[in-house]
């Protein structure tokens, strides 16, 4: 072969092999991931998430790829990234982290399926029908955390007994979460005799400012409400927790996991595992309208033993007894 009918060769070869490349690549079907924080603070759920894909046969990169929507704790920013992902015709977005997301996508969509996570009651926030049959584009995971706020005042009045007044912390742009966090807290605070005194934190600074003010009115106790803004500062709120040697009581394991005295909720990370095999059931072709609503049978008691005695208190051996991981 001539030398230059060589090169012509080669040359059609390799424009035919990005085509090629395109066209497997457009035919991998596209999840849309929208989570109103960031991803730094997301490894374990992100791991969780992915390992739901791979439990239905789906590997990011290989046969499906994930489209990341992060707001950066913006809340006013979802609307806009979920009017994204329809544009682009994702085959399923995965809503994350609150109700928020999960309603910016249902408003941006009623074709396109939308797997969600959300702690308060899905039927209640308008985006199902029923917890056994969804209905229409929408299904996903009910973790109950938003619910527990009673149960977790128990165990810290179990914890500190002598308990009286109780610092709330919540984040008032999560308006959903929020008013459920508020309305059961203060009624589970009414019947134990507690004075609830509740303070907003939106931002990094005003996490500094809440508890310098909180502070000032000497309460016994901390409670820190559902909210993925909060859970993305846990660092920061229990440091702070620490030098304020206050006892406080946390949504779940990843407050406790970096010091944290106490958590009680669903396992996050299970709750993506979730997600990441229904958003991989639809793509294999299930239906969100026949798919129901997955909500946790059990609840995570993790408490951080180190951190109790760094506070002077001693955990009763009741509690030891029914925690689901004590850190030592």
């Amino acid at each position: 072969m001539r030398r230059r009918e060589f090169i012509t060769l080669l040359g059609g070869a390799a424009a035919v092999w990005p085509l090629a490349a395109r066209a497997q690549q457009s035919a991998m079907p596209v999840i849309g991931f929208l989570n109103p924080t960031s991803p730094d603070t997301m490894t374990d759920r992100l791991r969780g998430f992915r390992e739901g894909l791979n439990d239905t046969g789906l590997v990011e990169g290989q046969n499906v790829a994930i489209d990341y929507r992060w707001a950066d704790n913006q809340i006013d920013r979802l609307q806009a990234l979920a009017g994204e992902l329809v544009r682009r015709q994702v085959a399923v977005i995965a809503t994350t982290g609150s109700s928020a997301p999960a309603l910016a996508a249902k408003a941006a969509t009623t074709t396109i399926p939308i797997v969600f996570n959300v702690s308060e009651d899905p039927v209640r926030l308008g985006l199902v029908a029923s917890l056994a049959r969804p209905g229409g584009n929408v299904t996903g995971v009910n973790f109950f955390s938003g619910e527990l706020a009673a149960k977790r005042l128990e165990l810290l009045r179990q914890l500190v007994p002598g308990a009286a007044r109780v610092a709330v912390f919540v984040n008032p742009s999560n308006a959903s979460n929020t008013e459920t966090t508020l309305r059961d807290i203060e009624v589970a605070g009414r019947a134990g005799g507690l004075q609830i005194q509740v303070f907003n934190a939106i931002t990094p600074r005003e996490i500094d400012a809440a508890f310098a003010t909180s502070m000032r009115g000497r309460p016994d106790v901390l409670f820190v409400g559902i909210d993925p803004f909060l859970s993305s500062r846990r660092v920061q709120i229990v440091q702070l927790a620490a030098r304020h040697m206050i006892p406080a009581i946390y949504s779940g394991r990843h407050f406790a996991e970096v010091g944290g005295l106490m958590s009680y909720g669903s396992n996050l990370t299970d709750a993506y595992r979730q997600v990441g095999v229904y958003a991989g059931r639809i793509i294999k072709g299930a239906k969100p309208a026949e798919l129901p609503v997955v909500q946790p049978s059990k609840f995570e008691l993790v408490i951080n033993v180190q951190t109790a005695r760094m506070l002077g208190l001693t955990v009763p051996q009741s509690l030891l007894s029914t925690a689901d991981e004590v850190i030592e």
